[in-house]
């Protein structure tokens, strides 16, 4: 039986696989949880605001290559698709491809409910002629998607470089998810970040005005509030190391001073210097980001760059798989 929790003064229900991730996460060496819990509606809010800062650069660099792509989209994709977004936040990028792509319905899916809510009444007010239908769910698993779409040709869009925080093998189950979800004959526009100097790569993720490292920690705010957990969180400081032999940036929490605490009545303990692993952002070159398509399903058919070559868009084809050449 769930335990009630309680949030902003009303009483909920802690979501078992959040209790479940994160308690395994503690038990094992070395420590991680995955990224995909930083999205309650605070770390949702403190996501978008990273998105504003100087440092974090694929945010703007991605919406001025959609500016540029989009049209060419439109073109190769046509109108009157379904555009279906895993990890839609607040949308900001999505009127770009909207307004070029003229589709036919708009599915948001984001697995953070209030906050998915607010930002689809906000573009249903930029949009008052579109059917606008928000789905809550964890895209990381097969989904049924809504039946009134089921015979509507999709568009796939999964901006932001959303892709990159998973390991290969996950990102390669997730792209087979999305095919299986979206169906042949659909298309996925996706955003990839690629390999670049650390000096700009670190500074994105941890950032002059601390926002970054706040996101981070309200992990371990979270994990109090909703699993009953008593970690000191100013024991804990935000650490983003570029791990050059796997392409990625790495976010860890590390203890600052040996710590006791308990979540969900559980005993728990870490030394100095023992971190939590919290989230990677891999990076491609282009002909990884092509292969890592392939393997998941989907055969590119269009790419666009920025002219510094900081960030990629692809667009990829759910075409007949074919076993032999």
């Amino acid at each position: 039986m769930l335990k009630p929790e309680i949030e902003d003064g009303e009483q909920t229900l802690a979501d078992p696989a959040f209790r479940a991730d994160v308690l395994a996460g503690f038990e094992r060496r070395p420590r991680a949880i995955p990224a995909r819990w930083f999205y309650d509606r605070r770390g949702s809010e403190l996501f978008e605001a990273i998105t504003d800062l100087p440092e974090y650069y694929p945010t703007r660099t991605e919406a001025g290559i959609l500016r540029t792509a989009c049209p060419e989209v439109a073109e190769i994709a046509g109108t009157g698709r379904a555009v279906v977004e895993f990890g839609s936040g607040s949308s900001t990028k999505t009127p770009i491809l909207l307004d070029a792509v003229a589709p036919s319905v708009y599915v948001p899916i984001d697995i953070s409910g209030d906050f998915l809510r607010d930002s689809s009444r906000v573009l249903s007010a930029q949009f008052p002629d579109l059917l606008v239908l928000p789905f809550e769910a964890d895209f990381m698993r097969p989904l049924s998607l809504p039946q009134t779409i089921a015979e509507t040709p999709k568009l796939g869009f999964f901006p932001g470089s959303t892709i990159g925080n998973m390991i290969p093998l996950m990102a390669v189950d997730l792209l087979r998810t999305m095919r299986q979800s979206l169906g042949l004959g659909a298309m996925l526009l996706v955003g990839m970040d690629r390999i670049k100097d650390p000096d700009i790569l670190v500074p994105a993720y941890d950032d002059a005005a601390g926002v970054t490292a706040a996101f981070n920690r309200n992990l371990l705010e979270r994990i109090n509030r909703e699993l009953g957990g008593t970690i000191p969180v100013d024991a804990f400081r935000h650490r983003a190391i570029w791990n050059d032999d796997r392409a990625r940036i790495e976010m860890h929490l590390e203890a600052t001073r040996d710590v006791e605490f308990t979540i969900d009545g559980r005993p728990f303990s870490m030394a100095a210097g023992e971190t939590i692993h919290t989230e990677n952002s891999h990076k491609y070159g282009q002909r990884d980001a092509k292969i890592l398509l392939r393997s998941g399903g989907w055969t590119p058919i269009a790419a666009w760059s920025d002219p510094d070559g900081l960030f990629s868009l692809y667009l990829a084809e759910a075409q007949a798989e074919r076993p032999a050449p």
